[in-house]
């Protein structure tokens, strides 16, 4: 699945191929997705738009439109977006395409339809979207020591939980929560209300210095996601911890242990990470 890297590197690499792009016409497919294709609302308020810039929202791309409205997309589990010549072949799984004034199509491809298309009209806030009680972005500097140690204040919760809860913080998935706390060197099962703000730093630090190699790794194959190749271009992150079941720890040799929290496999360094 996309995590929070993954899904700026996308948005980095649509922002320097969509804004000024008028949409000239829509195609869409006829299965299902997570939620319904809202087909009038695309016809009534993105057709005829210009992309005015792409952002990011925790694991959501928002393309923003001339016209105030907003076309929403969360690529679920393997969805991916693309942009490819007009009279290319079109894939099985295509579920929508945008074609645009340079005789390009923008398309949003998922073979497990678990990702989702929604448009916010121009004039509405995200107060009825998925987007309405998302935490800060852990890259943010709304992200801080003392933020999490207030909302972890009094809570008997795992920090691994507490990490991917997206109420609390944007976009940290299974993988890089993993990895997030491995570089900090906390267990994944500590109980968060007795972490001290020394501790949180670290969390910080760690957050940021780990996502952000993500994404500039990335970056190097954002080209492959955005041609006519149809490559996703997902990095694959040199992990320390996820996936590393048996294998020794990079920095102790002892072998990487998992365990299953809230139903996702976490796997740690029982001598590192305290």
């Amino acid at each position: 699945m996309p995590e929070l890297p993954e899904v700026e590197v996308i948005r980095r690499g649509l922002q320097r191929h969509l804004p000024g792009r008028k949409v000239l016409d829509i195609a869409t497919g006829n299965k299902k997705l997570r939620l319904p294709m809202p087909r009038r609302d695309l016809q009534k308020y993105i057709q005829g738009a210009r992309v005015k810039a792409v952002d990011r929202r925790a694991k959501f791309l928002l393309i923003i439109m001339d016209n105030g409205a907003y076309l929403i997309i969360h690529l679920g589990m393997t969805g991916r977006l693309g942009i490819f010549p007009a009279g290319a072949p079109r894939a099985k799984h295509d579920h929508l395409r945008l074609g645009l004034d340079n005789e390009t199509q923008l398309r949003f491809n998922d073979i497990r339809r678990f990702g989702f298309v929604q448009v916010l009209p121009p004039g509405h806030d995200f107060s009825n979207t998925m987007l309405s009680n998302i935490g800060p972005e852990p890259l943010s500097r709304d992200y801080t020591p003392d933020y999490l140690q207030e909302r972890a204040a009094g809570k008997n919760r795992p920090l691994k939980n507490f990490l991917m809860d997206s109420r609390v913080i944007a976009g940290i998935g299974n993988i890089y929560a993993c990895e997030i706390l491995f570089h900090a060197g906390l267990k994944p099962d500590k109980m968060v209300g007795r972490l001290t703000l020394k501790q949180w730093n670290k969390i910080v630090k760690s957050s940021r210095h780990v996502l952000e190699k993500a994404i500039k790794s990335g970056g190097t194959t954002i080209s492959d996601f955005v041609n006519e190749s149809g490559k996703s271009g997902y990095f694959q992150l040199e992990l320390q911890a996820y996936g590393k079941q048996g294998l020794p720890c990079s920095c102790c040799a002892t072998p990487i242990a998992k365990k299953t929290m809230a139903g996702r496999s976490t796997f740690f360094c029982p001598k590192c990470q305290k």
